[in-house]
């Protein structure tokens, strides 16, 4: 018994090991379920004994053969024979009926469990057969003088064990829901055992220790987490562990299973699962848009073909095409007569012909601003749809505007001095009037005082001998920049037909629009090149030339009554220009008011013009017709050389620089300015202005024709974005190829993220498990999802920053033109905001779908779908307002630059309670990213409250874990924010920019 008795002095005071023989010999005895211990023997008092019966104890201290305390069971056979080997069964207890010894009575009698002590009262008297072997072994190694390695309470050599769960709690709540408590009992409560170094190192690496692929403690009464692949169902107290059936999944420490998804697979002993129907989903509409695709691209070149074989034809004779024969065909003089042929927009008259388009109008002997109603036959049919929409348009036989202004003077606010003073004159209707000067005469600050923009500071301007202000003037006036500002996007009928829809009266019929647009491309002979999309001037598409009259078409869409034009032949060659110009000047013919304003113009134009404004300073040097220019200056004393370029020689003199021209005298503008105002023909149109005046009733009776013009003109609030979001998808139709690179940037970086989070398994978190098993604990893990978030906001923000920037950015010059204009700023803004918005969903469905299904973590795939769908809108909201305040060509670079600091300020590192320590939380709660990091905190910590301490974790993180739809709506709100902003950035313009 020495060693015995040194190995009872070892476990002194350690929890109590029911495998460890205390007696020195046993009759027949046995573990039961309960671990308690359960000998034969009889019960002697006085010299008489009972017959034999078995006693189970289960605090194995009082020695069994030494108290009568316990629960009794009779022998199924009776008798008194005990003296027989320890593991005989041959005379079992029967369980049917427990008793109790009654000392006072020497019998016993029914057993009354509230009076047994909680080790006792759990006796069933059921042989535990992998107990009672695990005893027999005992003894057996005892009586060979072995080692008891049967009875050791834990692997490690020399460990003692710790018990970490008392009776009081094991009776109230039992084995932990998510643990296999395989060996415990109230007899043999949970203890933890020091590890074995290789679990020791497992552990501290955040595994559970395994032997044979199954997870085991480091002693036969350690507990383990309940093996992930299978569940411990809570009603077995934690003793049994079954595999996951198919269709469900089983993660560490899993009480029951978790039922998969609809469409999720989920085979037997799945650890997660895996989502299909998202996957099936995204492959279907790829195939479908793909397919699609190839069959729209094989539909659109047999109809180009077919539209080539169809115009190469002779249209008046319908013969075998040329090429079938093999022969080059001749042209046959008699057939070639457009005359005997359908009259159609599409014919071009030859050099040799009359002019044709707008130019035709330069052949009809009309007098100046007169009427066109009585020469309606003389004009040609494209012609006369155009006059007649006119007409129908601005309710007038004569729909030009007329300007008169008086001392007219603009001087910005904390300017030192004018830009504009002094400034007196007249554009009478119909006539093709030039603004010439040089760089800072002011030319530019007319155009736009004259047009609205600007409000003038002194003087006054009358628009058809009416005074008031010009702003409201700003729908029956066309302006065409200097760049050509159109959608390279859109075709030439698509860029025109917009601007009509958007500008004309909303009571024209959709047909009668398209006929207007119609007659403008016939017009301005663009009708072979109406389907062609514009290009951009790095890609062109159609020619320059073409270009500019797409521009001023733009404008006539809008049936104007004024047409401004900046410097519209910059950029063009001699015949565009001229060409363009002889355009201008038919379009005057018919009428309407064109203003233009040009630089050194070559002769041909300069002859075209009808008057003349030349500017110095701010202020008029000549006023007048153009065939009056010259012998106004001559007067002064210039020379005009013979031969000489009459634009260039005035446009040296009113910059200064005409000395060769005179040889002596001052030639300085002041000079030229102080002439013209002592001039006759400045004192001619003060007095005219004076003289002018306009009776009360033809006042209001013109007032009021055109306030209803005007309160009809331009579509509705909620048509113009209808019409812009119509545009807005069309845009994006024609850009395919930006889409896709970015569905498949998003491709990408949810391959790379779900590969590098595959090897979790969908394990994500490990905590402290709760009390009383803190101690089993195995290193935690509170970074992954923080940091699983963080890339998740960081490849969306690589992802949709720069396609976000482009919203807005590669259109600004437009939505000025267009706001200008009188289109509505905030229907545009909307049409654009929700055109994105299918692309963002697309985007996200690419990068949600392959990131779940390779990291399969338990979040829901519907909820980190809505989640990442949020954080793509608030991208493209913060994109947006890097477009407002940043260079465009820089744009791009500083969106992916903030989204990636936004996505950094996401709470994972430093962690949230870190930060709030610094009382910076504001400060990373303004960023969406930490928004979406609470959600998938929220969502895949707080699944394991059964099993971990998940509000340690969050003091740990400093996120909260019950807040989804606020942090979504959070989410959803910052995104909104940004727009808001955004909008405000756009109605600012470039005094935001950077």
């Amino acid at each position: 018994m020495s060693d015995d008795q040194s190995l009872y002095l070892a476990l002194t005071g350690t929890p109590q090991n029911p495998f460890l023989p205390r007696e020195p010999n046993y009759g027949p005895s046995f573990l039961d379920a309960s671990a308690c211990l359960c000998s034969l023997q009889r019960i002697r008092h006085g010299a008489a004994s009972t017959e034999a019966a078995w006693q189970c104890i289960g605090d194995q201290a009082q020695g069994i053969y030494a108290v009568t305390t316990g629960k009794w069971f009779q022998s199924r056979h009776g008798g008194r024979e005990v003296s027989l080997p320890v593991y005989d069964a041959s005379n079992g207890p029967d369980t049917s009926k427990a008793l109790s010894w009654d000392s006072r009575k020497n019998a016993f009698v029914d057993a009354e469990l509230e009076t047994l002590a909680p080790y006792d009262r759990a006796c069933t008297g059921v042989n535990q057969t992998t107990f009672s072997a695990a005893f027999y072994g005992a003894i057996a190694e005892r009586e060979a003088g072995d080692t008891l390695v049967s009875a050791a309470p834990c692997y490690q050599p020399g460990g003692l064990p710790v018990e970490i769960q008392d009776v009081t709690s094991w009776d109230s709540a039992g084995c932990p829901l998510g643990f296999l408590c395989a060996n415990n009992t109230v007899n043999s409560l949970p203890q933890r055992c020091p590890p074995v170094p290789e679990c020791q190192t497992a552990r501290l690496s955040g595994f559970t220790c395994q032997f044979g692929g199954r997870n085991v403690g480091m002693g036969p009464f350690e507990p383990v987490v309940c093996q992930q692949g299978f569940y411990c169902p809570p009603e077995s107290g934690g003793r049994t562990t079954l595999p996951c059936p198919a269709g469900t999944y089983c993660q560490p420490g899993a009480p029951t299973p978790t039922p998969c998804a609809t469409g999720s697979y989920c085979p037997e002993r799945a650890t997660r699962q895996f989502f299909l129907i998202p996957l099936y989903l995204l492959l279907s509409l790829d195939v479908i848009i793909t397919a699609a695709l190839i069959i729209y691209v094989i539909n659109r070149r047999f109809r180009n073909a077919r539209e080539a074989y169809v115009t190469t034809r002779p249209k008046n004779i319908s013969t075998i095409p040329a090429s079938m024969a093999g022969y080059k065909g001749l042209p046959d003089e008699e057939d070639d007569d457009p005359e005997l042929g359908k009259m159609e927009a599409t014919y071009v008259p030859h050099k040799t012909e009359a002019w044709t388009g707008f130019q035709a109008a330069l052949d009809i002997p009309l007098p100046a601003y007169s009427s066109t109603e009585d020469l309606d036959q003389e004009l040609k049919p494209e012609i006369r749809a155009f006059v007649d929409s006119m007409r129908k348009a601005t309710d007038a036989s004569q729909f030009g505007l007329s300007f008169s202004y008086t001392n007219l003077s603009f001087q910005p606010r904390g300017a030192s001095k004018p830009i504009l003073q002094n400034v007196t004159g007249s554009i009478e209707r119909g006539s093709l009037t030039a603004v010439m000067g040089g760089s800072g005469a002011g030319k530019s600050t007319l155009v736009n005082v004259l047009m609205g923009k600007l409000t003038n500071t002194g003087g006054s301007v009358a628009v058809n001998n009416i005074p008031g202000k010009l702003k409201r003037y700003k729908k029956l006036i066309g302006y065409v920049p200097q760049d050509d500002i159109v959608l390279p996007e859109l075709t030439v009928y698509e860029n025109i037909l917009h601007s009509a829809r958007i500008r004309l009266s909303r009571t024209w019929a959709s047909a009668d629009i398209k006929a207007h647009v119609d007659s403008v491309i016939d017009c301005l002979e663009l009708s072979h090149v109406r389907n062609s999309l514009v290009g951009s001037v790095g890609k062109p598409v159609i020619s320059g030339g073409q270009r500019k009259r797409v521009s001023i078409g733009m404008e006539l869409a809008a049936a104007p009554m004024a047409i401004f034009l900046d410097e519209p032949t910059s950029g063009l060659d001699a015949t565009s220009a001229t060409s363009i110009m002889r355009t201008l000047k038919a379009i005057a013919r018919l009428g309407i008011s064109v203003i233009v304003i040009i630089h050194q113009p070559r002769m041909e134009i300069f002859e075209m013009l009808d008057d003349l404004i030349l500017l110095a300073n701010g202020q008029v040097i000549y006023e007048g017709s153009e065939d009056g220019v010259k012998e106004y200056f001559q007067d002064e004393g210039f020379r005009f050389p013979e031969h000489a370029n009459n634009g260039d020689v005035i446009t040296d003199i009113i910059t200064g620089n005409g000395r060769i021209y005179k040889r002596s005298g001052d030639i300085s503008k002041e000079a030229l300015i102080a002439h013209w105002a002592g001039s006759r023909q400045s004192a001619a149109i003060k007095s005219r202005h004076e003289s002018l005046q306009l009776d009360s009733a033809s006042l209001a009776r013109t007032t009021k024709i055109q306030r209803k013009l005007l309160r009809q003109r331009g579509a509705p609030r909620w048509r113009q974005c209808l019409l812009c979001l119509r545009r807005a998808l069309l845009q994006q139709w024609r850009t395919k190829s930006t889409f896709w690179f970015e569905m498949g940037l998003a491709s990408i970086s949810g391959i790379l993220l779900g590969f590098a989070e595959n090897s979790k398994e969908g394990v994500l978190f490990t905590g402290i498990y709760n009390a009383p098993f803190q101690v089993l604990s195995v290193a935690t893990d509170n970074i992954s999802v923080p940091e699983l978030a963080l890339l998740i906001v960081i490849a969306i923000g690589l992802v949709s920053g720069a396609p976000g920037v482009k919203v807005f950015s590669e259109e600004t010059l437009l939505y000025r033109r267009e706001a200008e204009a009188g289109h509505s700023r905030i229907a545009y803004f909307l049409a654009k905001n929700v055109s994105v918005l299918p692309r963002m969903a697309f985007a996200c469905l690419h990068f949600s779908t392959l990131i779940f299904v390779l990291s399969t973590p338990i979040i829901p795939w519907g909820i980190a779908f809505i989640t990442n769908l949020a954080y793509f809108y608030c991208i493209y909201g913060l994109a947006s307002v890097m477009s407002m305040i940043v260079r465009r060509e820089d744009a791009p670079l500083f969106a992916t630059m903030i989204s990636l600091i936004v996505g950094i300020l996401s709470g994972a590192a430093p962690p949230l309670s870190k930060v709030r320590e610094w009382h910076l939380e504001w400060l990373w709660r303004l960023s969406p990213g930490t928004w979406l990091a609470e959600v998938y905190f929220g969502q895949l910590v707080e699944p394991f409250r059964y099993l971990y301490d998940v509000d340690l974790a969050a003091r740990i993180t400093g996120f909260h874990l019950d807040r989804l739809w606020s942090n979504l709506l959070v989410l959803l709100l910052i995104g909104s924010v940004y727009r808001i902003i955004a909008f405000v950035g756009l109605l600012a313009g470039t005094r935001l920019r950077v």
